[in-house]
């Protein structure tokens, strides 16, 4: 069966089954936004139920992503891919039938798993799936671009499939997707390159997971109790701590979950940090245009989904763009030209008001929307030529990672500045825009001075 698999493989499908994978879990991270009324009225659940509905898949998913990364490398990506999506599958349907809050909360986080499994994985089966640099910098571009439709459409889709089947068909459509993904997984993606001779390093997975389990949770729990509230504060200590003994013992390690050396590569770091800091300024800025459209504007749920879609249709275009121009040119200019855009968007909503007209937002958006298009595939693209096969699902972990925490830090941040009469509300988006637009300066000037034009891929193992 194995022989006839590899027969029979194709790049582009394996792109499919990568991209499909991507799909289903960023449109879960928006589509569950517009159920959330509809659960609450059949479950019976309360607000701190509710809200645990959505915070249990952000938290295992941003928590498990570097030890999935890790486990990615030692038993090969497709495997850990084609678990992680099957579990992933197989949650959906227990979302889509669970009787109560616990039992959904439950399978949120058996859905935040699988989805922690599939997402490093993915990148590494495009990585072995398109060895030729140009191909692969276009393959990534899809792969980004298709999550990026999914995320700019998952209100829509949302609301559709609410209003028409009820809120368990937004989970329970992932099966054929699922089932279709897996399929072509293994009929044409190659295996990635093992590392089988590393340990499982147990300390390290650990501390990685509850030092990352502290961070999100005290960054979720911020727009609700405010940063100085005990809990939170309690949560970044413990962060902290656990980090700080997580570099011990990785330190010690003969085979760590996460080599140290990883990060005197600039690529490392410089793709961390434009990564963190894109998601930062996107997902919070967006979920503050959400209560801006809502609470300001007086745009229904759905509306304000919709108003999201020019943006979402202009994502996808320049995703592919951006897979040419770092084909052609390199990673650097996509990434430091797309951090420019963006930011010129983000610094513009500094003009727009409560009586604002919709084109005047919409045009801030588009920038945006173009900008992060063009930059987020291209730190993918960069972190892959610089990085040694073994290791690139912990690279694509410690990336991804860095964007999950980016995320939850914008919406923690943004939506803490997202409060009082309306005045104070345009006064909060004024002040998050300046945040999220100074941050991709900041980007695009670390991208210009650090990152080169070309690079190799480079082995952190000293060994």
């Amino acid at each position: 069966m194995e022989r006839q698999f590899a027969s029979a493989r194709s790049p582009r499908l394996a792109l499919l089954a990568a991209s499909l994978g991507f799909v289903i879990i960023c449109l879960d991270v928006t589509v569950v936004n517009v159920a959330l009324e509809r659960i609450q009225e059949t479950l019976s659940v309360g607000a701190t139920e509710l809200e645990w509905i959505l915070n249990a898949y952000t938290l295992a998913f941003a928590s498990l992503l570097l030890s999935a990364g890790a486990l990615g490398d030692r038993l090969g990506a497709r495997r850990v891919f084609v678990g992680g999506f099957a579990l992933f599958t197989l949650a959906s349907i227990a979302c889509g039938f669970a009787p109560n809050a616990s039992a959904l909360i439950g399978s949120r986080a058996a859905q935040g798993i699988g989805a922690a499994l599939c997402v490093p994985s993915s990148l590494s089966l495009l990585n072995a799936s398109f060895p030729d640099a140009s191909a692969r910098a276009k393959a990534v571009s899809i792969w980004a671009g298709t999550a990026a439709l999914a995320l700019g459409a998952g209100p829509v889709v949302g609301g559709v499939l609410v209003g028409h089947f009820g809120w368990p068909s937004i989970f329970l459509i992932n099966l054929p997707f699922g089932v279709a993904g897996i399929w072509l997984t293994l009929a044409h993606a190659p295996d990635s390159a093992r590392n089988a001779a590393r340990h499982i390093d147990l300390p390290g997975q650990a501390l990685g997971v509850m030092s990352l389990a502290a961070l999100t949770l005290a960054v979720v729990e911020s727009g609700k109790l405010g940063w100085a509230s005990p809990a939170v504060m309690a949560g970044l200590a413990c962060f902290v701590v656990f980090s700080a003994l997580f570099v011990i013992i990785e330190r010690q390690q003969s085979h760590p979950m996460l080599p140290l050396l990883l990060f005197r590569i600039s690529a490392v770091n410089v793709t961390s940090v434009v990564g963190l800091l894109l998601n930062f300024g996107y997902y919070g800025l967006m979920f503050a245009m959400s209560l801006f459209f809502q609470t300001v504007q007086g745009y229904t749920p759905l509306d304000a989904g919709l108003a999201f879609l020019p943006m979402t249709a202009v994502v996808t275009v320049a995703n592919l763009v951006s897979g040419s121009l770092t084909a052609r040119f390199g990673y650097r200019l996509p990434m430091v030209v797309g951090q420019a855009l963006a930011a010129i968007g983000y610094l513009s909503f500094a003009m727009i008001g409560a009586g604002s007209s919709y084109l005047a937002i919409t045009l801030p958006l588009l920038a945006i929307g173009i900008g992060v298009a063009l930059a987020v595939p291209s730190i993918n693209v960069a972190l892959l030529a610089h990085i040694d096969p073994p290791y690139t699902g912990i690279a694509s972990g410690v990336l991804n990672t860095a964007r999950q925490i980016g995320g939850a830090l914008g919406v923690g941040v943004f939506g803490s500045l997202f409060i009082g009469t309306v005045s104070d509300k345009v006064s909060g988006l004024h002040a998050a825009a300046s945040i999220a637009g100074s941050g991709m300066v900041a980007g695009a000037l670390i991208a210009l001075s650090v990152l080169k034009r070309a690079g190799s891929p480079v082995r952190p193992d000293p060994a």
